[in-house]
């Protein structure tokens, strides 16, 4: 008869085979949280292995990432679509078992984690997620939207600061199908953490309104059923689970020590440890009855099927909204939303304000805003700064999750990490906001949503050190080129409100990576475009005003620069130079046009270009080469009046027209 602590055996196996195989991996967590996934995964986690993006699956989050191999022989086991040579190509290129989950490489992985922290970060948005849908979705006798989040966290995952801020708002939002379970086992890489965390964890989780279960035997399964139970039964409270565990359970040499956290146990080791286990298979070959157990796919293919019975009867009942939500989880916009964008953006051109590109993207929101229920908004405690509050936002709290708003308090890299959770869902196009210069706080977030390719908008102001009396500490400086070098990320920096309109309809309709969004606080005149030049700016880069005849110098600038080149074209032309200002809101999407495009705007002949962007200055040499020059930053700010720190830092049309004069002498003395 197979027990299960077999089955909890055979995880063990295979994670200590594949690392061993791979000569690398991290074989100690996988083998002391075995028992804890057997429980969850064979009796608790509702998912059906034939379809893993089902949308009323549990999401099970593996933040601890390094005991990836942990997540692979449960995939493998519940019969994903990962075979035994998957595994057994753990950590090689192009497999499908990389050293971290990755996002999109493996089948039934939700999340792409390792930077620790970030998982949990991740799971509370996904339980956010299925509270604001569920409120928003279901009707009496109709449970459409009804599933847990479950995540495994190690001690790493709660010394970073990002689980504070996350935890902390999860007990506020009061996320009752939020499941923690903490592999509580004292070692982290360099030893027994009591040197250096010894918070009592559980008071902390308390503190923060959650539940706890403390003491929980991590290698006892009813110890953790039971806990699981006790969790599922308080639908008002998220449930941290503190599993006590060993790490590295069954080696008898290297159990509880650090040296079996990142390293393979060894052939020796590894064998010992069969023995203690009683395992006495080869490498990778688990039993056919234990195979058996494991495989989770008639199960889950009947769940799913009583899933599209209730959801049939939910349509024939509420045909609209189940049209809606199908449209929503599937990621599509409304059929009409690019035409009415478009035409919106035509008012704005039409209207011709000057105001902050800030203001530009708030009337944009209250545009868009009601096209799309599935905008998820929020700002980092800055709303009133960011502007990010439109007429129809209402917040979500954790009696009412009917909203579409999130407060996330001063918590920009949780509020980053969260929206991936939102994005990863289904369901929802988050957007969230803070000032540039904090984006160093939430950078890894922001990276890790490129890597994933999430349709996630991070809606970026005060730009420059045109955000004036607060002074350096709040004038960014390197952070648009430090987005801009980010791949897959659309960083749009709009030079006034019709740049902004495209800004924001390009990065709602863009399904394959994130956007940032970086507006001024201070106001921009507007542009005079043609018809044609307006629908070039969705391009990223086009010709805003040019010259008779062949330019012989070349603008190029960026948001509020961009009337700082126009004022100085006119002085220019005033003198018989022909000069051509390039607009260049998004260089993402402008280096993604055809190479006429790009060329018909850059004509590659035409070397003698300025560009000007109140930013660190070195990204640009990309586009006007070593002999061109650049207006930019290359310190820090002042603390002072916006219009006085532009004219100390040299950014008047006077400093460019005599860098273009002195640009244009050396070309012509060079000929």
């Amino acid at each position: 008869m197979v027990s299960r602590r077999d089955r909890a055996n055979a995880v063990r196996a295979l994670c200590m085979d594949a690392v061993e195989k791979a000569s690398s991996g991290h074989p100690g967590a996988p083998l002391g949280m075995a028992d804890m996934a057997e429980v969850l995964w064979r009796d608790y986690l509702k998912h059906n292995p034939a379809n893993p993006s089902w949308a009323d699956r549990d999401r099970f989050v593996l933040s601890n990432g390094h005991a990836s191999m942990l997540l692979y022989a449960l995939l493998y086991l519940s019969g994903y679509d990962l075979s035994l040579d998957d595994l057994q190509d753990f950590r090689q290129l192009h497999s499908k078992t990389p050293g971290h989950p990755e996002y999109g490489q493996t089948p039934g992985v939700e999340t792409t984690t390792g930077p620790l922290g970030q998982g949990i970060a991740n799971a509370i948005g996904m339980a956010i997620a299925e509270k604001t849908l569920a409120a928003q979705f279901n009707r009496d006798g109709h449970e459409i939207v009804n599933h847990y989040t479950y995540a495994f966290v190690g001690d790493g995952c709660l010394m970073e600061g990002i689980s504070h801020e996350v935890c902390s708002l999860a007990g506020t939002l009061g996320l009752g199908k939020l499941i923690v379970l903490y592999d509580d086992n004292g070692i982290s890489i360099d030893g027994e953490v009591e040197g250096w965390f010894t918070d009592d964890t559980a008071q902390r989780f308390e503190a923060y309104g959650w539940q706890v279960i403390r003491h929980v035997n991590g290698h006892d399964a009813d110890e953790i059923k039971t806990a699981l139970d006790t969790a599922q039964k308080t639908p008002s409270r998220p449930t941290l689970i503190c599993c006590e565990t060993t790490i590295g359970f069954g080696s008898p040499n290297k159990q509880g020590k650090e040296q079996c956290h990142g390293a393979p146990l060894g052939e020796t080791e590894i064998a010992a440890t069969r023995k203690a286990l009683n395992w006495p298979h080869p490498p990778f070959l688990i039993p056919e009855d234990i195979l058996e157990q494991w495989n989770a796919q008639k199960a889950g293919a009947e769940r799913e099927a009583d899933w599209n019975q209730r959801f049939a009867a939910y349509a024939a009942e509420y045909p609209e909204l189940a049209n809606e939500f199908k449209r929503r989880i599937q990621g599509d916009l409304p059929e009409d939303f690019a035409a009415k964008a478009a035409a919106y953006t035509a008012e704005v051109a039409v209207k011709g304000e000057s105001i902050a590109s800030r203001k530009a993207s708030q009337n944009a929101l209250a545009a868009f805003g009601p096209l799309l229920p599935e905008l998820l908004g929020g700002s980092a405690d800055l709303a009133g700064s960011n502007l990010t509050l439109w007429p129809g936002s209402q917040a979500i709290t954790a009696a009412d999750a009917t909203g579409n708003y999130l407060h996330y308090g001063v918590r920009e890299f949780g509020m980053a990490a969260i929206m991936n959770g939102l994005a990863l869902h289904g369901g929802f196009i988050p957007y969230g906001a803070t000032f540039l210069v904090f984006l160093d706080y939430m950078r890894n977030a922001v990276r890790l949503s490129a890597l994933m390719r999430q349709r996630v908008i991070y809606v970026l102001t005060h730009d420059s050190i045109g955000l004036g009396e607060d002074g350096p500490t709040h004038q960014p400086i390197e952070q648009l080129a430090s987005l801009r070098s980010t791949p897959y990320l659309d960083t749009w920096r709009p030079a006034d409100a019709v740049e902004s309109a495209v800004a924001w309809q390009a990065a709602l309709q863009r399904k394959d990576g994130p956007s940032a969004l970086v507006f001024s606080r201070q106001n921009l005149p507007h542009q005079k475009r043609d018809e044609a030049q307006l629908a070039e700016v969705k391009r990223g880069g086009y010709i805003l005003s040019d010259c008779q005849g062949t330019p012989e110098l070349l603008l190029l600038a960026t948001g509020s620069e961009v009337a700082l080149a126009l004022c100085a074209q006119e002085k220019l032309h005033a003198q018989g130079r022909r000069v051509r200002v390039i607009s260049l809101p998004c260089l993402e999407v402008f280096e993604r046009q055809d190479k006429t495009w790009r060329d018909s705007v850059l004509p590659p002949a035409m070397r003698t270009r300025i560009a000007i962007e109140a930013a660190h200055s070195d990204f640009w040499y990309k586009y006007v080469g070593l002999d061109g020059r650049v207006i930019g930053m290359q310190g820090f700010g002042e603390s002072a009046p916006a219009q006085a720190l532009f004219e100390h830092f040299g950014f008047t049309a006077e400093k460019v027209v005599k860098v273009a004069e002195d640009l244009l002498m050396q070309s012509t003395h060079a000929v």
